[in-house]
């Protein structure tokens, strides 16, 4: 089944950085958007940045000179380079991909299970 698969994430000090990654398995037919959201207890998941097939990058107001988002069409992978880390960066970062299941290019919303990202003062 098509799932997707994020690493990376753990514990670092403030003003360090971080590289997540997350690929894609299964049986794809292509990929539209890729994105990477935030979310902490309580909250609600917001986007931290998304990147189109193209390579078209939008990043939250938040993240925009510390984060980078990109990714590879042939390994069907998504990378999220964080800098700069701040303790309000602190969450659990989610992998999203939008996803063809067919040949006739039926497009669907996945998401990765979760990796956690602590950012210590």
């Amino acid at each position: 089944q098509r799932r997707l698969v994020e690493s990376g994430g753990g514990l670092v000090q403030a003003g360090g950085s971080l590289r997540l990654s997350c690929a894609a398995s299964g049986s794809i037919f292509g990929i539209d958007d890729m994105a990477w959201y935030r979310q902490t207890r309580g909250s609600l998941r917001d986007l931290v940045a998304r990147i189109t097939s193209d390579g078209v990058t939008y990043y939250a107001d938040a993240v925009k000179g510390r984060f980078s988002i990109s990714r590879d069409n042939a390994k069907n992978t998504v990378d999220l380079q964080m800098n700069s880390l701040k303790p309000e960066d602190t969450a659990d970062y989610y992998c999203f991909a939008v996803l063809a299941v067919d040949t006739t290019y039926r497009y669907r919303e996945y998401w990765g299970q979760g990796t956690p990202v602590t950012v210590s003062s």
